[in-house]
């Protein structure tokens, strides 16, 4: 344990060029990209439900002369489930980049009980497992769109949306973690940080 206590952290030789919140960009990057992915896969899913049920709907559709079709709410499902898993490859990598240079404040614990670092490791697991969920279902999509069912209506089985409600269930558990790495232990939070290090924070912030 000595030993390890005596190793110099790489992280060391970048730590001047970090801002308050511990990154060297004012705005994390890993947040955003997270609801871009949640935003693209729920659109995703609930215009295939749509497609899905569309005979149900036409007429509601006539009645208000929307000019909407069946195919358009798949085509719609398919685009935006393809760009998520897309896009999930870049939320992961940055959020292991900033989990590298997380400073999480310390004698804290979330509201399961986890310390801050329990809780990033659970959070990185999670989130690599989404991402390969995520692939899988495109993958599963894409199958329904282009062979086994271009030739019927409703592009994509009960299956399918069943197992994309469950990813969305997944996703906002996975993102309450995410959620308390920010609130509960400051992870790139500047004002939690700049309170953590006994600044005063309305002089320092704008």
């Amino acid at each position: 344990m000595s030993l390890l206590a005596t190793i110099v952290s790489p992280i060391n030789d970048i730590v001047d060029s970090l801002g308050p919140n511990d990154l060297p960009y004012a705005i994390p990057v890993h947040p955003n990209l997270v609801h871009l992915t949640i935003g693209l896969f729920s659109i995703g899913i609930a215009f295939d439900f749509a497609g899905a049920f569309y005979p149900l709907e036409k007429r509601v559709f006539r009645l208000l002369a929307l000019p909407v079709t069946r195919v358009g709410f798949h085509d719609v499902g398919w685009y935006n489930v393809l760009a998520c898993s897309i896009v999930t490859f870049f939320t992961v990598a940055a959020g292991f980049y900033e989990m590298l240079l997380a400073v999480p404040l310390p004698g804290v614990t979330s509201v399961l009980g986890q310390n801050a670092i329990d809780t990033m490791l659970w959070h990185a697991v999670g989130g690599v497992a989404l991402l390969l969920l995520i692939v899988a279902i495109t993958i599963w999509r894409g199958f329904q769109r282009f062979i086994w069912r271009k030739d019927l209506g409703r592009q994509v089985s009960w299956l399918y949306l069943a197992c994309g409600a469950f990813i969305l269930v997944v996703m906002g558990v996975h993102g309450s973690l995410g959620a308390w790495l920010a609130s509960e232990f400051g992870v790139h939070i500047t004002a939690d940080q700049l309170l953590a290090a006994g600044a005063n924070v309305q002089e320092v912030l704008p």
